[in-house]
């Protein structure tokens, strides 16, 4: 049996194959692409903890959260502040704590909302946090903003895609887990899911700390891409719509596409600002809409709907074929 057949008739080795080679390309990025390339796959990197956290809450359970800029915000400021003190590790692990808690916190009081009233909240929790941070910041410091130290961009690539590992991993065996199955169980019918016994309130707020767990340790990593921070750039609003986009762009229900669509977007976003500034908003928009009328599914699904036509073309050859023949006899 030749590589290529072997290849075709084994989709598992195919996907390790084509994992394998990704990860070379990403680990040797540093030898040949410099340093503003590796920076911007860090970022990338970022988005995609950002878009898989974003999709392993929201779109199991159906609850559209608006909140990944507040917790990827935690994360900046504790990067901001703790810089000078603790070692990156430890600045990781409290940026996940703090982001943690306050998950917990809020999602306690938060998750009896439903449909468009928690979306709401979940905006405006953003904007909060963030007038709320720059009154302390000014209060306490007087001043408005941080300067961040650089570090070796190398070091901030691995690192990225080391918490990208860990949040696949873990967003897998959750999905594959008696919790996952509770949360998709919520995303179905929650009151049914209520009356078969899934304690659905615990459900969610866990689902939604967990999350935000690697969406703070995400912030405190993008911070070190900045060279100065402030509120309005630690709780930018894209940092919660951009991941609900490439989620969507990718395709919500399988582990790898929020992965495709957050790579797959960070490119079409940085070529259309370089190439179209002007026309950006109005091609993104376009690219968008596109997307959700003609991939519903977004573009993990595009392969099964191709294999889909492909399977009736076939099977209307053949029924030509057939009719053909017995024409002749």
């Amino acid at each position: 049996m030749g590589v290529v057949q072997l290849l075709t008739t084994n989709r598992k080795l195919l996907r390790w194959v084509f994992l394998a080679l990704v990860l070379a390309l990403i680990v040797t990025l540093p030898l040949y692409g410099g340093r503003y390339h590796t920076s911007v796959l860090s970022f990338v990197l970022v988005y995609v903890v950002l878009a898989v956290t974003w999709a392993m809450f929201s779109g199991t359970t159906g609850y559209m959260s608006l909140a990944p800029a507040a917790f990827f915000g935690l994360g900046v400021y504790s990067m901001a502040i703790l810089q000078h003190t603790l070692p990156f590790p430890i600045v990781m692990v409290v940026g996940g704590i703090v982001s943690f808690a306050f998950a917990l916190l809020i999602g306690l009081v938060t998750l009896r909302l439903k449909g468009i009233y928690f979306a709401i909240f979940t905006f405006g929790l953003v904007v909060f946090l963030s007038e709320l941070v720059q009154h302390l910041e000014t209060r306490l410091r007087n001043t408005h903003g941080w300067a961040i130290i650089p570090m070796n961009t190398t070091m901030i690539l691995y690192v990225a895609l080391g918490l990208v590992v860990v949040t696949m991993l873990a967003v897998y065996f959750i999905r594959r887990s008696r919790y996952g199955l509770a949360m998709l169980s919520i995303g179905g019918n929650e009151e049914a899911a209520g009356h078969m016994g899934v304690n659905t309130t615990m459900v969610k707020v866990l689902s939604f700390a967990i999350s935000s767990v690697f969406m703070g340790v995400a912030g405190v990593i993008g911070a070190t891409q900045l060279i100065y921070i402030n509120t309005a750039v630690a709780f930018s609003t894209i940092y919660s719509f951009m991941p609900i986009l490439m989620a969507v762009f990718g395709g919500m229900g399988t582990l790898y596409g929020p992965v495709a669509g957050a790579v797959v977007f960070a490119y079409l976003d940085t070529m259309i600002r370089n190439e179209f500034p002007r026309y950006f908003l109005l091609i993104f928009g376009i690219v968008l809409v596109a997307v959700i009328l003609f991939l519903p599914n977004g573009i993990a699904g595009l392969m099964p709907m191709l294999q889909e036509r492909l399977r009736g073309l076939k099977a209307r050859l053949r029924k030509g074929g057939q009719t053909e023949q017995h024409a002749n006899t």
